[in-house]
């Protein structure tokens, strides 16, 4: 079997988590988790970042300095996983899904102004394949009413829009770490704080809602329960097997693109005849390589496909069901306006397999058998 995805592994990690162990110190905050945190705030230019336990844990810890509370409302498309949703729903918020944009699969940002509402508290772009949304446009949206832009990054660490990094535009900005990812830590995100204002209460919240962190800085001589929080600190043995991976990140990144660059070119040949559509990349963003889907012509279609795939030894999967459709969704969300692309376009969406290391040879038997579907169709 080709499978779907493999956790990148560098061969780097193992030692890098003994390190861990023998310094004593696998709990939060440790050594690796400190080069993580630097590597991301020297990749991105942002004032501070903080390994969490999950992309998920960031966007909630995101929720709460923004003080999102019960009646607010958050923008954002319901072509997305629920995690995005789940962090504003956690506090009270009401959730206003806006349909995509069929291209990039990125919520259309004409759509954003028509669904603010004067409960509206946030935007939140869902950076889809590692491909920018429109964020000249969010965040001008956002500053004329006064909005917080909170970016679901979690698949863009180290994609670019117009020379910017994805995850440093809006006001705060999550990552995901989890094994789907470029890089890993197994289960483990991030969040990157734009305006320093936040970091004192970002370290609260992420320290139980103690001032734990000024008291290991030796800025207070004793620590106690300040504010609310949560556990978000990922165990350092975790940012051990992750920094094995940022500080050959560039290595990772190519090795990927490689795997990318070869799906469309030897698929464009099915797209050039109306058969299957490719991913588009607009000239203002460099992608990242995260993953590579193909869209059939309805989800008919991708499912003869995903079988026929299957039976022939490779793993390829679709991806979200839109949020505005699940139980959950229609409980805690409405759409606003009208569901013109996000439940059609998710319909005929297939992701291939693409991972680090994958091998020529497997790229080659991919590309091979969906030729061969779509020429015995």
């Amino acid at each position: 079997m080709i499978p779907f995805n493999v956790p990148p592994y560098t061969g780097r990690e193992l030692e890098y988590i003994k390190k861990a162990v023998e310094n004593h110190k696998i709990c939060g905050d440790g050594e690796f988790t400190k080069k993580c945190n630097e590597w991301i705030e020297k990749k991105t230019g942002i004032s501070r970042a903080m390994l969490t336990t999950s992309c998920t844990h960031a966007t909630e810890m995101a929720a709460l300095l923004a003080g999102i509370q019960n009646g607010d409302e958050v923008i954002m498309p319901s072509f997305t996983f629920c995690s995005t949703a789940d962090a504003f729903v956690m506090r009270g918020a009401e959730v206003v899904f806006v349909d995509i944009r069929p291209d990039t699969m990125n919520i259309d940002e004409k759509l954003i102004e028509a669904a603010v509402t004067p409960k509206t508290k946030a935007i939140v772009p869902v950076h889809y394949a590692g491909v920018g949304c429109e964020m000249d446009a969010i965040c001008a949206i956002a500053e004329k009413y006064h909005l917080f832009v909170i970016e679901d990054a979690a698949q863009a660490v180290t994609a670019v829009y117009k020379g910017k990094q994805l995850g440093s535009i809006g006001d705060f900005g999550c990552f995901s770490f989890h094994e789907t990812k470029n890089f890993s830590m197994g289960e483990g995100g991030a969040i990157l704080l734009k305006d320093p204002g936040y970091i004192e209460n970002a370290e609260i919240i992420r320290e139980k809602g103690t001032n734990r962190s000024k008291f290991l800085r030796g800025q207070i001589d004793k620590y106690t329960w300040v504010e609310k929080g949560s556990s978000y600190l990922p165990s350092d043995m975790n940012a051990a097997y992750l920094w094995a991976q940022l500080e050959v990140s560039e290595q990772i990144t190519a090795d990927r693109m490689v795997s990318w660059n070869m799906y469309n070119r030897e698929l464009r040949d099915l797209a050039d005849s109306g058969k299957i559509e490719l991913p588009y990349i607009p000239d203002y963003c460099e992608h990242n390589a995260h993953m590579f889907y193909i869209k059939t012509k309805d989800i008919t279609e991708r499912t003869e496909l995903i079988s026929y795939l299957k039976e022939n030894g490779i793993t390829t999967v679709f991806h979200y069901i839109p949020l505005h459709s699940a139980p959950a969704g229609k409980k805690y969300g409405r759409f606003s306006g009208a569901d013109v692309y996000t439940t059609k376009e998710s319909d005929r969406l297939v992701r291939l397999p693409l991972y680090y290391k994958l091998t020529r040879s497997d790229l080659e038997q991919v590309i091979q058998k969906v030729h061969d579907f779509y020429r015995n169709r």
